[in-house]
């Protein structure tokens, strides 16, 4: 298991475990806009965290690794749209600049955490 499945894990078993722990913070970065038939927001949190914790042991596992990345790949695009809301939430609040500032650049390294997910567990060299 190389180096970078073990940080992946982390990263994702960590955050997802963080779904449950603090949830309320997670639930205000749903985006309003989704529509009426979607689970409540604490659903999708909840749901979020769970498939961010399967991902984790899914990468863990040679025999789930590459269906695990996959699937935090999707995840990830799946979530993608909380970022920007985030991003959109804390200006509407007039938060701290270097806060707006570093949720700015978290949006580009969500391509770049697909990136790596896809490099260190399905394109193996």
């Amino acid at each position: 298991m190389t180096p970078g499945i073990r940080l992946l894990a982390l990263i994702f078993g960590l955050t997802g475990v963080m779904h449950f722990v603090v949830p309320r913070v997670f639930d205000a970065i749903v985006p309003p806009w989704l529509p009426g038939w979607m689970p409540s927001a604490r659903t999708l949190v909840y749901v979020s965290g769970v498939a961010e914790i399967a991902g984790a042991i899914g990468l863990l596992l040679p025999g789930t690794r590459v269906l695990a990345a996959w699937g935090l790949i999707a995840l990830l695009i799946a979530v993608f749209p909380a970022n920007v809301q985030m991003l959109l939430e804390a200006r509407a609040r007039d938060t701290a600049l270097w806060w707006q500032l570093a949720l700015w650049i978290r949006l580009p390294m969500q391509p770049l955490l697909i990136w790596f997910v896809w490099r260190s567990a399905i394109h193996i060299p």
